[in-house]
């Protein structure tokens, strides 16, 4: 893993540096498909940079919510202010439009909006990471083309759900996706899609120059090993991919173990505190990982009492951070049997 280094003794700064390695840079930097060579410029993005990539890095990505008015519109200057609210919290980076992000009920045109309000926001200062995939891989195609010209960072493309392809199949999915210029972020949440990305596969397709990082959210920390094992005898190294965990309730262990950072539903309230967890396993201060990770055990386990993001939702409103936690149909507003649980660990964390 180059440019990345992971010392005791280092700042918290030197534990976020940009995590792309030298070969992959090279290619990540030539320039893409673009959505705009595909149809009249009209279509494209404004103020495309798909030159000027910030890396994947350490740390606590948020996956964040959209907010939503409570017609059900994108609240695009409580978006912005949210976005504020991560940068000024310390978070490391931002995943945008994933399964937290209800992405799933939004527009081409919709997308393009939330993209263009990110870029503008926080460009450049912390990585943008957009959430591409999904069951179509023409549509992933378009939207990753999308997030190419809207000048985002990275995509985080999700195993296609329902249909279970086999292993060869996936692999020849994510190697076509990453064909397409932009860095990509495996996303494994077998829980969700009904299909397991193997270590073993993962370890077959670390050496694209564009598959730089994986989110694996099956809450086994030992799949970092595995994962590293699996890099290392296919040729690469053991620290080849950025690897981030999707389970909040495992994260700090999936640190300690050798992971990277996370993506984190519990970020959406407690920006800092993750921060500080995330920096803190990275140096492997075991004693401060307990310190800080006590506190929001409960957040990390009541924040899916519902389908997510239904309950974090609810608590980003509790805590003051958005007007409304409308959610689109088919999901709904937390029900009210279980406020006073999500409640009740927003106090257990310090939060309210």
């Amino acid at each position: 893993m180059k440019n990345l280094h992971i010392v005791a003794a280092a700042s918290l700064a030197s534990c976020v540096q940009g995590f792309v390695p030298v070969h992959k840079q090279q290619h990540v930097l030539s320039p893409p498909l673009s959505v705009s060579a595909l149809e009249p410029p009209t279509l494209a993005a404004a103020g495309s940079n798909s030159d000027d990539r910030t890396p994947l890095r350490q740390g606590s990505y948020v996956a964040l919510v959209t907010p939503m008015t409570p017609t059900g519109a994108i609240d695009l200057q409580q978006l912005r202010s949210l976005l504020q609210f991560h940068l000024q919290a310390g978070t490391d980076g931002l995943c945008i439009l994933g399964t937290t992000g209800e992405a799933a009920v939004m527009t081409m045109a919709e997308r393009k909006t939330v993209l263009d309000v990110a870029v503008e926001e926080v460009k450049g200062k912390i990585p943008i990471l957009v959430g591409t995939g999904t069951i179509d891989p023409e549509h992933v195609k378009e939207q990753t083309l999308q997030a190419i010209d809207c000048g985002c960072d990275a995509s985080l493309v999700v195993t296609p759900y329902y249909v279970k392809p086999p292993q060869r199949a996936l692999i020849k999915h994510f190697e076509t996706m990453a064909d397409l210029g932009l860095p990509v972020c495996i996303y494994n949440v077998p829980g969700r899609t009904g299909v397991d990305f193997l270590p073993e596969s993962i370890g077959q397709v670390a050496g694209h120059p564009n598959i730089v990082a994986v989110k694996e959210a099956t809450g086994d920390v030992s799949r970092v090993a595995q994962i590293q094992d699996a890099c290392e005898k296919n040729g690469y190294k053991r620290d080849e991919l950025l690897l981030l965990s999707g389970d909040d309730g495992s994260t700090d262990e999936f640190v300690l173990q050798g992971g990277h950072g996370c993506i984190s539903v519990t970020a959406n309230v407690a920006p800092s505190a993750m921060h500080q967890l995330m920096m803190s396993a990275l140096k492997k201060d075991i004693d401060e990982v307990k310190r800080i990770n006590a506190p929001l055990t409960n957040l990390h386990r009541d924040e899916f009492i519902e389908a997510n993001p239904i309950p974090i939702k609810w608590a980003i409103k509790r805590i003051g951070q958005i007007d409304c936690s409308y959610l689109r149909p088919p999901l709904d507003e937390l029900a009210p049997e279980f406020q006073g649980t999500v409640e009740s660990a927003l106090r257990d964390a310090g939060l309210i």
